[in-house]
């Protein structure tokens, strides 16, 4: 009896698997949406973690010095432009923020300049080198276990490319993954990031190789259209190599963990697309032209990052008012101005791209920070300008070297730049970083900062104002 009975119960379970698995039955489809979910929820909660090993910024050497004057009289002999135009670039160099000591191309500051590809490719390399040779130093990561190559560059793109170049410099491996992004804006060193991220989760046991090298010669503008000379003056030589790893056994050694990335793009709307625009003059010299939107279009687009950031890092109290008031608002409760969020509930260091000094401005102004919260980015853009992609860098830097940074401190670096593109990555220091370190940029004269650049009136009154609040 008890043999009939388990045969009968092994036949009822046969029929119901059978019944599953029947095509024409919904069931199959309900397990496999199951099946689904749970592998998603799996994946996700094991989805691998990605550190920052070490970082490294190029300082150029001091024969790459140039300040201010300087390179109006370099200008002077490079460029086509008249008298009226090097006196307007004479004012907005005073007007800047940057300080005498940047530096600029070493083929500039020669007689005559020389500006051919070969040296712009030399110079390139002695950036990217740089960086490179200062990280592997640093970190002392065999090559052979570089598996990602991404380098990022403003507008130079030559063949072979600049992540071509990596891979030849230091004999990387056969299947190494390389990828060249130019003509991105100065966000998109942090673009990369977000990108290294995706690809970390599926390529396991990889270190991935960020360079942001600037090469400023193809951008300086030798006419004399006033909205083409704005990016002669802030732009300076620089570049950084960041070494990030998915490897579980980089925990104790790397500086930072990587916690949220976040990408925004305004370029369907025609005023983001147009603000940066690279074309030629009406005399066909080739120039960048900034229009008078550019400031509204940063502080919207960096809005709109800061709105798709806020929900994964602000506390319960912040995302609170930030509704309250937005509801208010939306059906005309009262009249009140947008809640700013206060980010530093959430964030002990940020770090924003340098852009310029009205930039910089309005950030500060419209965005809820203070003057120590831009500090690191301000005398960045006193000590070696716009280096684009690697200035988040730069600042961050400086933040080490000032001693500031924690075990356990959220870094926040944010980068803007032309499309109109912003990018955010938010990071959680995984050890205190002392500032004793003798390859940071900023090591022999950090005590010397900061400086105060309050007195220095700037050129806003140039663009368009801002929304108002």
């Amino acid at each position: 009896m008890l043999g009939f009975r388990s045969t009968m119960m092994l036949e009822n379970l046969h029929e119901h698997i059978n019944k599953l698995l029947n095509l024409n039955s919904p069931a199959p489809l309900l397990l496999l949406f199951l099946i689904c979910i749970f592998s998603y929820i799996f994946i996700t909660k094991r989805s691998r973690k990605v550190f920052l090993v070490d970082f490294a910024c190029y300082k150029p050497p001091d024969t790459q010095m140039c300040s201010k004057e300087k390179f109006i009289d370099r200008f002077k002999i490079y460029g086509n432009s008249n008298e009226t135009s090097i006196e307007f670039m004479r004012k907005l160099l005073g007007r800047s923020g940057l300080g005498e000591k940047t530096y600029m191309p070493s083929y500039l500051m020669r007689d005559p300049p020389d500006v051919s590809l070969v040296e712009q490719r030399n110079e390139v390399e002695s950036v990217m080198f740089g960086a490179v040779d200062l990280l592997l130093e640093k970190t002392g990561v065999n090559t052979q276990d570089i598996g990602i190559v991404i380098v990022t560059s403003t507008i130079l793109n030559v063949v072979p490319s600049l992540a071509d170049m990596i891979v030849n410099r230091y004999k990387l491996r056969e299947n190494v993954l390389i990828y060249n992004l130019t003509s991105m804006g100065c966000s998109a060193g942090i673009r990369a990031i977000g990108f290294t991220q995706k690809l970390l989760q599926v390529h396991p046991n990889t270190y991935a190789l960020l360079v942001s090298p600037e090469n400023t010669m193809q951008m300086i503008y030798r006419g004399n259209e006033r909205s083409k000379l704005f990016l002669n003056f802030p732009l300076r030589v620089g570049g950084a190599a960041v070494l990030l790893s998915n490897r579980p056994s980089d925990h104790d050694k790397a500086k930072y963990q990587l916690i949220h990335t976040v990408h925004t793009h305004t370029a369907s709307l025609d005023r983001s697309y147009q603000s940066i625009y690279e074309e030629e003059d009406p005399v066909g010299i080739g120039g960048v032209t900034i229009t008078k939107d550019l400031l509204a279009v940063a502080v919207e687009a960096v809005e709109t990052n800061i709105h798709a950031l806020g929900p994964l890092v602000l506390p319960i109290s912040e995302k609170t008012r930030y509704l309250a008031n937005y509801f208010v608002r939306h059906f005309h409760l009262a009249d009140v101005k947008p809640y700013v969020p206060n980010f530093k509930k959430a964030i002990e260091h940020v770090f924003p791209h340098v852009g310029t000094k009205p930039v910089l401005d309005e950030f500060e102004k419209n965005l809820g920070f203070n003057e120590a919260d831009v500090e690191a980015s301000r005398m960045n853009l006193y000590r070696f300008g716009n280096t684009c992609s690697a200035s988040v860098w730069y600042a961050l830097s400086y933040g080490e070297a000032k001693g500031r940074i924690k075990k356990g401190d959220n870094l926040w670096q944010i980068a803007f730049g032309s499309g109109f593109k912003c990018s955010s990555a938010v990071w959680r220091a995984l050890k205190t970083v002392n500032g004793d370190d003798k390859r940071n940029p900023w090591k022999d004269e950090i005590k010397n900062f900061p400086v105060d650049v309050r007195h220095i009136q700037t050129f806003s009154e140039l663009f368009e104002p801002t929304k108002k609040k």
